[in-house]
């Protein structure tokens, strides 16, 4: 089969339409809103009357041209649903009263128009402009609209654009016009400008003439057409030049050079036309988990199409057992095993990448599976239903699966699992004392990692004090300020105390750190205390300990009120760290 017979078949299964017409019909959304207190049987002849209604109302009344008011009527179904609930219903006079609310309770006109372009309802009341609800007062967003249509964008697919870039419908229509004229030259027609423009918005925003930047991506573009001879197969099709754009940009995502995308995408024809976007999509993402550069994941995927068919969501993994199969030894093997034993055990390939961070492996598993073009990974397989199965863990498994709160407890073990901890009786332990939602717990953990805690430095520091995580984002940033601008530390000192971040900052860390200064400053303390040795002690030796300082040190402490020392950046202390 050749390749454009190839490439007709997946086009066919994809798109319904190819004909020019079809792309500029108007995308019938849902005839069927929430109406509560309508019957069924009279909302497809509401609905239909409402749209009737707004589109003349927008067309006579509103001077829009009909094409376009008809395209915000037909294409506004859940602006047009809350018009409706406004009006006690009543068959025979749903049409007059209707017509009567538009007279006297003039719409937003924008809400409609913006969902009309196929921006999702909810996300609209933030686009809306401040104090304006006609056209007559802000035409340029119409404006913009009337040009893009008219060169033949699809009403309901501008959204695309508007979200992208919404400088675009600030533009003139003459701007507009000749911008995508120009693109023209490069020797594609109006339909396909108009699904590279909807994959690369930016086309239609950027500033000045057509670049060096701008040719490179038209000469990609045009390669791909070329040599894989699309031309007949997507002419007349919006959707089918959307579709190969968007495949395309996926890879100048990844950060690989324009002008270059195009000869290493014709070395992989197949490749390209049989992989959806989606895949490509989620194919990408997930090598980019392992932390390198996105430019090597690109070039990776274009190099290795065997990938594109591995299930890496669902099979199961042994940790050591894929360490060995890509190449550590015993003596490695071992190491791991000592300092890692929060990540051994089972988990799921979809975990991997963060199984490899928890590890600090990532790059070099990465490296391992591109220099072997996929093939390391395309043949893993557990070696045995009974490979490295941790029976302290099925059991505690079992009892979790029958009790009350089976579903949050899994969660919080998913949460586990998808940030590197294995199938063992530790990761159990930490379970145990797991505090919040798997929404929560990813949260506080994003957090950390956003401070610049290395990824397998955190995993080792919640295996050793689990409780940092049952603390929101605010508090430990506190905690964490504390510590490395009042404490003169660092975050590094967390990798052998994350403690630290368990105690109460008021009424622990401030209170002693205090008192500690104010007996450093008069003299009263000669002795260097570690930050873990003046939080972590109990209460009774760290009195015990201030007594031996001085007898009425403790009954001061206690008080709490002569020592108080304003803390701020520029304090200066000589504790040991």
């Amino acid at each position: 089969m050749t390749i454009p017979e190839a490439f007709s078949i997946i086009l066919s299964r994809r798109f319904s339409s190819t004909s020019a017409a079809a792309t500029t019909t108007i995308r019938r959304l849902s005839p069927y809103p929430n109406l509560p207190g309508i019957h069924s049987k009279y909302k497809p002849k509401v609905v239909e009357e409402a749209q009737k209604a707004l589109t003349d109302y927008l067309h006579t009344t509103r001077s829009l041209p009909f094409t376009f008011a008809e395209h915000i009527g037909k294409n506004s179904i859940v602006s047009l649903a809350n018009l409706i609930r406004k009006i006690d219903f009543s068959a025979p006079t749903f049409s007059r009263s209707f017509r009567r609310l538009l007279r006297y309770q003039p719409i937003n006109e924008f809400e409609f128009f913006f969902e009309s372009i196929g921006i999702d309802h909810n996300e609209v009341p933030g686009l809306l402009p401040s104090n304006k609800f006609f056209f007559s007062e802000d035409g340029s967003v119409l404006n913009a609209a009337y040009t893009l249509s008219g060169f033949g964008f699809p009403w309901n697919m501008l959204g695309k654009l508007y979200k992208e870039e919404v400088s675009i419908f600030s533009k003139g229509s003459s701007e507009l016009s000749a911008r995508l004229d120009g693109f023209k030259e490069y020797g594609f027609g109006n339909l396909s400008v108009v699904g590279i423009c909807l994959a690369f918005p930016y086309l239609l925003s950027v500033e000045g003439g057509l670049s060096s930047d701008i040719d490179a991506l038209f000469g990609d573009l045009k390669r791909v057409f070329v040599e894989l001879e699309m031309g007949c197969c997507v002419e007349g099709n919006v959707d089918a030049w959307y579709e190969v754009c968007s495949k395309v940009r996926v890879f100048y995502d990844l950060g690989c050079e324009k002008g270059k995308v195009g000869e290493l995408i014709c070395r992989r024809k197949e490749l390209f036309l049989e992989c959806p976007e989606e895949v490509l999509v989620q194919k990408a993402n997930y090598f980019c988990k392992f932390g390198v550069r996105k430019d090597c994941v690109g070039s990776f995927l274009l190099q290795s199409p065997e990938i594109f068919n591995l299930d890496l969501e669902t099979p199961v993994i042994s940790v050591l057992g894929l360490l060995e199969h890509f190449g550590l030894n015993t003596e490695e093997l071992l190491d791991v095993s000592q300092k890692y034993l929060h990540v051994l055990g089972r988990n799921k390939m979809a975990n991997l990448p963060n199984v490899m961070k928890a590890l600090d492996l990532h790059e070099w598993l990465f490296n391992k599976i591109k220099s072997s073009n996929g093939q390391l990974l395309v043949t893993y397989t557990v070696s045995g239903p009974d490979e490295d199965i941790d029976k302290a863990y099925v059991n505690a498994l079992k009892r979790i699966e029958s009790s009350r709160t089976s579903t949050h407890t899994m969660s919080k073990l998913d949460f586990l699992r998808g940030i590197g901890f294995g199938e063992n009786a530790l990761t159990i332990k930490v379970l145990k004392n797991l505090h919040g939602s798997s929404t929560e717990l990813q949260e506080r953990f994003d957090f950390l990692l956003g401070t610049g805690i290395k990824y397998s430095k955190l995993c080792l520091q919640i295996r050793m004090a689990v409780r940092i995580l049952s603390q929101s984002p605010g508090i430990l940033e506190e905690k964490i300020n504390f510590l490395c601008q009042e404490m003169g530390s660092s975050l590094q000192y967390l990798d052998n105390f994350p403690a630290f971040l368990c105690f109460d900052l008021e009424n622990r860390v401030k209170r002693r750190y205090g008192y500690y200064l104010w007996l450093k400053e008069n003299g009263l303390c000669t002795e260097n205390y570690s930050i873990a040795s003046l939080v972590a002690t109990s209460e009774k030796k760290f009195l015990a300990r201030l007594f031996r300082i001085h007898p009425a040190a403790p009954k001061q402490y206690l008080e709490g009120s002569s020592y108080k020392i304003p803390f701020n950046n520029s304090q200066e202390n000589s504790m040991i760290r």
